[in-house]
């Protein structure tokens, strides 16, 4: 199969290297003048995997959509809406399918990642997504794990399960791409919560945290006219242990330096979706506790003390 990766940072740059392992021709395009991007193609690799020769690099946009039936996206969520005015100028870019590979929410709107897409006039039985817990760290040496392929199209979805699968990645088929896609952008902030408690010396919280914070997110995803068990599956709650306890988690390692006063200069997607979330639940009425909290812990609106009694000193409530 032919693939075009739009998009080669830590989890794209992987990708490539997976679809190419398995005998897919590959194209990887990347920003010209990205000093991530240029250290990348001019050495063919980067901190994650090496790029063999088969794989081929390119700054044209229009070339590298042209080269592909199938295109994977996997850039920062708050960069798609950008990405996309400059795909929208080539021709024939309606025709393509586009596969979602990364976790967020739109911060301005609160939109999902492929209704973004759909605004820009493709059609929605071309959009998938690639979700679910792995880090690329564990995967290069070997190790497998299960993600999870959902779309619009029940038969897209399949045909990617079946043809994406292999030694390292079994995948299983969503049937409820609302859900797998608020399920897989909230686990990124149940991450920044995570980290908070780790780096508060409250770890031994992380099992009330997955328990609530898969029930908040539950109750969202139902509002938003998904299925409310996917936050029970491979999107959300079966993500936490690839992040909430993992030293290669971004969101989880954000939290914990923040709540020890130390920077992290790396992506926490967790950030932007806090705010994402709280926008998408106001416009359907819904309470996110939990993620209001990592909202005002880290942009300075509470204290640790607040927060820990906010989330765990509270009125009874009957648990489900």
């Amino acid at each position: 199969m032919n693939f075009t990766l739009l998009g080669c940072g830590r989890w794209g740059s992987f990708i490539a290297w997976y679809l190419n392992k398995n005998n897919n021709n590959v194209t990887v395009w990347g920003r010209e003048n990205d000093p991530l991007v240029e250290s990348l193609f001019k050495t063919r690799k980067n901190e994650y995997v090496e790029f063999p020769e088969e794989i081929e690099l390119t700054h044209d946009l229009s070339y590298a959509l042209n080269k592909s039936e199938y295109i994977i996206i996997s850039i920062s969520a708050q960069a798609v809406r950008n990405l996309m005015d400059s795909v929208s100028k080539i021709e024939g870019y309606k025709l393509k399918k586009y596969i979602l590979c990364m976790k967020g929410i739109e911060d301005n709107t609160g939109l999902r990642l492929s209704s973004i897409l759909i605004q820009y006039g493709i059609p929605k039985e071309n959009i998938a997504v690639w979700v679910g817990p792995g880090h690329i760290q564990a995967f290069t040496h070997g190790v497998p794990s299960v993600m999870l392929i959902d779309s619009y199209n029940n038969e897209l979805s399949e045909f990617l399960v079946k043809n994406l699968r292999s030694d390292l990645i079994r995948f299983y088929q969503g049937q409820d791409i609302i859900g797998s896609e608020i399920g897989a952008a909230a686990k990124n902030v149940m991450g920044i919560a995570a980290g908070l408690l780790d780096g508060y010396g409250y770890s031994s919280l992380k099992g009330g945290l997955m328990a609530r914070g898969a029930r908040e997110i539950s109750r969202l995803i139902k509002a938003c006219g998904g299925n409310e068990l996917s936050a029970y599956g491979l999107c959300h709650l079966g993500d936490y242990e690839a992040t909430l306890f993992s030293e290669f988690s971004h969101n989880r390692m954000f939290g914990e330096k923040f709540a020890k006063g130390e920077k992290f200069d790396k992506l926490a997607e967790g950030i932007a979706t806090s705010s994402a979330l709280l926008k998408m639940a106001n416009q359907v009425n819904v309470e996110l506790p939990i993620t209001q909290t990592v909202y005002d812990i880290i942009n300075g609106k509470i204290s640790k003390d607040e927060a820990i009694k906010r989330l765990f000193i509270r009125d009874n409530i009957r648990e489900f």
